[in-house]
C-alpha cells in the first residue's frame, strides 16, 4: 500500500473522483493519509469528511515564509510517512522544500495541452486562443507553473459555440478517467 496525500484548495472535485476510484475498488494499493490545504473554508474539505479522510489546513499568511509553511507541512507528511503527493487543484507553486524531499514524487494535473495555457483559467485562454483543441495534462512538478515533465495527455474538442462552462465540463470529464488512470501506472 503506497501512502498518499492529496493537496486541493478549492471544490475538490479531483479529490473526490479519486476517492470514489478508491473506494470503488478501481484505483487499487493506495492509502490516502489525509487532505492537505491551505484554505481554511474550501469545499474539498467537506468532501473530505466525507470519505472520513483527515484534513490539515495550512494557511500561508499565517507563516513568516514560504519555507517555513512548507518545512511544516513536511513534518505532517513526514509524521504519515506519505511517500507520493497528488495535487488535486492545489493553487500555490510547490517550493525547494517539497520539491526536494518529494523530488519525482509530485504528480498534477492542468486543464489544458501543456506546455500550452499555463497557469491560472488555462480553459478561459484555450477558449479565447482561437484553436479547435485542448485537454489535460498529467506531469511532475518542478519548481516552475506547469513546466514539469509531462506524463500523459488527453485531447478534446473546442467548439465555436463553446461556454466556459461547457467546455471545463468537457476537460473534467477527460480528468476524471486520465488521473486516476496515471495515478495507478505511477504510483504503482
Amino acid at each position: 500500500m503506497k501512502k498518499v496525500a492529496i493537496f486541493a484548495s478549492g471544490s475538490g472535485t479531483n479529490f473526490d473522483n479519486i476517492m470514489n476510484r478508491i473506494e470503488s475498488g478501481v484505483l487499487t494499493n493506495i492509502e490516502v493519509t489525509a487532505l492537505y490545504t491551505d484554505q481554511p473554508h474550501a469545499s474539498c474539505i467537506q468532501l473530505a469528511k466525507r470519505h472520513h479522510v483527515t484534513v490539515h489546513v495550512y494557511e500561508p499568511k499565517t507563516y513568516a515564509s514560504k519555507t517555513d509553511y512548507e518545512q511544516d507541512v513536511l513534518n505532517q507528511l513526514k509524521t504519515e510517512n506519505v511517500e507520493w503527493i497528488i495535487l488535486a487543484g492545489y493553487m500555490r507553486l510547490i517550493g525547494p522544500t517539497l520539491l526536494q524531499a518529494y523530488e519525482g514524487k509530485i504528480l498534477n494535473i492542468h486543464p489544458s495541452l501543456l506546455p500550452k495555457y499555463k497557469g491560472k483559467d488555462a480553459v478561459g485562454q484555450a477558449l479565447n486562443s482561437g484553436d479547435t483543441e485542448t485537454g489535460s495534462t498529467v506531469h511532475y512538478v518542478d519548481e516552475g507553473m506547469d513546466t514539469g515533465q509531462i506524463i500523459e495527455q488527453r485531447h478534446c474538442p473546442i467548439y465555436r459555440e463553446d461556454t466556459h462552462e461547457q467546455l471545463e465540463n468537457r476537460i473534467k470529464a477527460l480528468e476524471y478517467e486520465l488521473y486516476p488512470e496515471v495515478i495507478q501506472k505511477i504510483i504503482q
